[in-house]
């Protein structure tokens, strides 16, 4: 293995770079991946809707329709 001229650092072959550019694109696709589902996993446990009008479940809806939420946090 030589050393660069001036820098003091040896030559890498091009296999070393291919293995090098590989590796690092690698980990910078799973890097990014595990970010990206961080992201959705803190937005999901954040964020919170708003409290909409529904039918209670022991009400009965006007109209005939008696569509009520499954579980009502309001």
């Amino acid at each position: 293995m030589s050393v660069h001229e001036g820098s003091g650092w040896p030559v890498k072959s091009s296999r070393a770079k291919t293995i090098f550019l590989v590796t690092s694109a690698v980990a910078a696709g799973v890097l990014f991946v595990l970010l990206a589902n961080a992201h959705l996993v803190y937005v999901a446990v954040k964020s919170q809707p708003d409290c909409v009008p529904h039918v209670k479940a022991s009400e009965k809806a006007p109209g005939g329709n008696s569509f009520s939420a499954a579980g009502s946090a309001c």
